[in-house]
């Protein structure tokens, strides 16, 4: 089992053909509201990328929403793509996590998040979830909850021998030594530079991996977007290419890649298999509209 512990968000999502500078309004086109999250995102991709084939790995996730029109639409999304939602809390009178992305016609992206219930997930949350995290293979995090849950969860799930995937997104600082509890670093080039304390300009990329290692975590994965993927691995350091496509949308591309080598881990895939499977899948979502309606399931990858 995959356990997906962090944001669920409604995307309000505007096409515009560039982004507007200060103070300037600009006429757009097409608006969509579509689910979204980093963590539901990330779940999503995991089920989808998992397979519909017999010991296809189930996928559940530790998270919050509102009591919404929001918070209903984006649990009814999650359970139609299989995943478990025992442990996704209903929030009276708060409301459900949104993003509003502006998108241009480059593919690009612009994102502001109100947290909303995300906010509110506690290591309360975490601890009443210990059962189902128990049960689990691999445990994966971001950082769009409060700081000092996913620390605990990373604790809790170290502590009951999970591998731990840690996508430190939003960019910011972690907690001295939580690095050490994590198998699977995967940040991009601005998360990596911001944990290893350097300017993201000009810094090189093999030095941001081994800084990163040398602060605890064995292994880690930097999305380079069209550039592909820098991997320090336990085992060396190896650089894949990325698949050339035309993008009309990056959004969730990410949360795409970390589903799909995920999910590639827990078939029982080697390393460098289940990078490519996320390379794979990450390419074919920027040629798509959407957070989780760019995410392809496994059968249309090959």
């Amino acid at each position: 089992m995959i356990v997906v512990i962090g944001s669920i968000n409604m995307d309000l999502v505007l096409r515009v053909p560039r982004m507007p500078l200060p103070g300037e309004t600009l006429t757009g086109g097409a608006f969509r509201t579509i689910p979204g999250g980093k963590g539901a995102n990330q779940a999503v991709a995991c089920a989808r990328l998992s397979g519909k084939v017999a010991g296809a790995q189930q996928v559940a996730m530790v998270a919050c929403v509102g009591d919404d029109a929001f918070g209903a639409t984006l649990r009814a999304a999650l359970v139609g793509d299989g995943i478990i939602d025992s442990h996704i809390t209903t929030l009276p009178g708060v409301a459900s996590g949104i993003a509003s992305i502006l998108v241009d016609d480059n593919g690009q992206n612009s994102i502001v998040i109100a947290g909303g219930a995300n906010d509110l997930l506690s290591p309360a949350h975490i601890d009443a979830a210990k059962e189902l995290i128990e049960q689990a293979d691999i445990v994966v995090l971001q950082l769009e909850t409060p700081m000092a849950t996913v620390v605990h969860a990373i604790k809790l799930a170290r502590s009951l021998g999970k591998t731990v995937v840690l996508n430190p997104a939003p960019a910011a600082s972690l907690p001295e030594g939580v690095l050490e509890l994590v198998d699977y670093l995967i940040p991009n080039e601005i998360e990596a530079a911001m944990l290893a304390g350097v300017s993201p300009e000009g810094a090189d990329v093999k030095a941001l991996a081994a800084a990163l290692q040398k602060l605890g975590s064995d292994n880690v994965i930097i999305t380079l977007g069209s550039k592909g993927v820098h991997a320090a691995l336990y085992g060396g350091d190896y650089t894949f290419p990325a698949e050339v496509v035309k993008a009309v949308d990056t959004t969730a591309a990410g949360d795409t890649f970390i589903g799909g080598f995920v999910a590639g881990l827990a078939s029982g895939m080697d390393e460098a298999e289940a990078i490519q499977q996320g390379q794979r899948a990450a390419a074919w979502s920027v040629t798509k509209p959407g957070a989780q309606t760019s995410i392809p399931h496994l059968h249309e990858l090959f």
